[in-house]
């Protein structure tokens, strides 16, 4: 996974939490690192899954909602990171619908060994936009997050329906977009 969803994530948590809670939740992982990522790097997903876990032990909070609220802060980072993704689009359902083949395009020519999930789009109708996630890491409350972001980032009235094909693995989920 890149070192830049660690780094937005430790800097979430100083932001809604404290400097002191992300080193708590460092100093209670037990990662390879010791928490020292760059935006760069390449890590494993296990030590995220870990400080997640770590954080809800001390927030209190469940890991899925803490994992949702992150994809949203991700978001809004990676608007602001890589702006050229946002500029040629104006909604939410054209947006969403790049992802797989022109964003994750993008992302593999800055880092060329991204291990990125899919989202496979179809449209049944103008208001429906169903998105499949598929990945090998159960980060679908992530991806969750990130399209909540979009949906908040496009100001519009969009409902979110998931339904997890992976048997609660987080790894294979459905997110049915209506919009209103």
């Amino acid at each position: 996974m890149k070192g830049v969803v660690f780094t937005e994530f430790l800097e979430m948590v100083e932001d809604k939490f404290s400097p002191e809670v992300a080193d708590k939740i460092i100093e209670a992982s037990h990662t390879e690192t010791g928490g020292a990522y760059t935006s760069v790097g390449t890590y494993h997903h296990a030590e995220l899954i870990e400080m997640v876990v770590n954080l809800s032990k001390i927030s209190g909070l469940d890991s899925a909602l803490l994992i949702k609220t992150f994809g949203e802060y991700l978001f809004s980072s990676f608007v602001k990171l890589y702006p050229e993704f946002f500029t040629n689009t104006t909604s939410c359902f054209p947006f969403l619908e790049l992802i797989d083949n022109h964003v994750h395009c993008e992302v593999r020519k800055l880092y060329p060994d991204a291990e990125l999930p899919t989202f496979k789009t179809h449209k049944p109708n103008n208001n429906t936009l169903v998105m499949t996630y598929h990945s090998e890491r159960p980060f679908a409350p992530l991806a969750e997050g990130l399209i909540c972001g979009a949906i908040c980032y496009f100001q519009e009235k969009i409902d979110l329906k998931i339904s997890d094909l992976s048997g609660g693995e987080n790894t294979h989920v459905e997110f049915t977009l209506s919009a209103h």
